[in-house]
C-alpha cells in the first residue's frame, strides 16, 4: 500500500489506476489526513452471494433480530412544524 497526497493523485491518476489494476492499493491524503482509498474493484457479480443465500437458511431468531435492530434505529423526535 502506498500513500500519495491529493495533489499527487490528481496529477498521476492514470498511474494510480494502473496500480489498482495490478491489485495495489493507494491511500490518498489531504492535509495529512486519509481521505480516500483507491484499489482493485470487486469483480463479483453477486452470484456467489446469491448461492450462499440459497444454501444457507437464516436461523429462527433472524426475523426477530432484524425487527429489533430496526426498532432500535428508529429515533423519535419532535414532529416537523406544519406551518
Amino acid at each position: 500500500m502506498r500513500t500519495v497526497t491529493a495533489t499527487e493523485a490528481s496529477r498521476s491518476f492514470a498511474a494510480i489506476l494502473d496500480d489498482a489494476q495490478r491489485e495495489e492499493v493507494v491511500v490518498v491524503t489531504r492535509g495529512g489526513r486519509r481521505i480516500a482509498t483507491i484499489g482493485p474493484a470487486n469483480a463479483g457479480n453477486g452470484a456467489e452471494a446469491l448461492a450462499l443465500l440459497k444454501e444457507t437458511a437464516p436461523d429462527d431468531g433472524f426475523a426477530a433480530d432484524a425487527l429489533a435492530a430496526r426498532d432500535a434505529a428508529m429515533l423519535e423526535g419532535p414532529a416537523w412544524p406544519t406551518d
